[in-house]
């Protein structure tokens, strides 16, 4: 029905098992394709400006650096340059998540509680992707 090509999603976690678990769980939903999976800030900023994902999963503690840093730096892009961003965190705390919200994100999950939250938010997101009248 629809030439769109799939909602392109940039996984960053530095948890090797958790990342394996998502990456199986993205292959399977139509019209969303996970074009890489990075453990740092640097090389998320670094896949960001070479491959213009659509969604960004985010931890916010990462091997180097942290996903505040990576919102820091997409909090200077306008809000059409930046990707959709789900924050996907053990530290669902409360401060961590007004400071999130703070950068516009679009869904801030805990990991043992809202992990399976996490196929719906995307496949919605392919959804207005691939509405002619998405905003």
């Amino acid at each position: 029905m629809s030439n769109n090509p799939s909602l392109r999603v940039l996984l960053v976690e530095d948890s090797v098992l958790l990342a394996a678990r998502l990456s199986e769980l993205i292959g399977r939903l139509p019209d969303v394709d996970l074009i890489d999976t990075v453990e740092t800030e640097t090389d998320a900023l670094d896949r960001i400006a070479s491959s213009v994902p659509d969604v960004l999963i985010l931890d916010l503690h990462l091997r180097t650096g942290s996903g505040f840093g990576v919102l820091r730096s997409l909090a200077r892009h306008t809000a059409a340059q930046r990707p959709k961003i789900i924050i996907l965190t053990n530290f669902g705390l409360p401060a961590y998540r007004r400071e999130a919200e703070s950068f516009g994100v679009e869904a801030f999950l805990d990991k043992s509680r809202d992990y399976f939250r996490l196929p719906a938010l995307l496949q919605d997101f392919a959804k207005q992707r691939a509405s002619p009248d998405m905003s």
